[in-house]
């Protein structure tokens, strides 16, 4: 869990020999989410199971139901964030499957321990995870 985020290792890279991983996002109402970034080394791909969502897809922000489906190649901007008042589960596909979960581990104990991050040092957190700001 991070914050009100909970998100689940439905296939993580580990055990489909890095082909992809496969995560279950789910945000409660209001929950914010990721500001826009990019990626080097893989692709990201939004797949909304329920709830409305924002993508940030390139270069503005849309608004994605259930059903609705977002690709980003490699080195696309993008980010997703729940402003409205109801739940929001996503299934979240990276590829190829590197070790995300790490990141999102981070996050948790973070957010758990109550630490405060200097831009520094949220920058150099982000790079070791191959995750770069806009």
């Amino acid at each position: 869990m991070i914050g009100t985020t909970r998100t689940r290792f439905v296939a993580p890279g580990s055990v489909t020999q890095g082909r992809f991983g496969l995560y279950e996002w789910t945000m409660q109402p209001r929950a914010g989410g990721a500001d826009a970034h990019y990626h080097k080394t893989f692709s990201e791909s939004f797949f909304v199971v329920s709830g409305t969502v924002q993508l940030y897809a390139g270069t503005r922000w849309v608004t994605a139901t259930a059903g609705d489906f977002l690709h980003v190649a490699e080195g696309g901007p993008h980010g997703f964030r729940n402003d409205s008042d109801d739940v929001v589960q996503m299934l979240i596909l990276f590829a190829p499957g590197i070790a995300r979960e790490a990141y999102f581990e981070a996050l948790a104990e973070i957010r758990a321990s109550g630490r405060t991050l200097s831009n520094e040092e949220w920058v150099e957190l982000w790079a070791k995870h191959d995750q770069y700001p806009c």
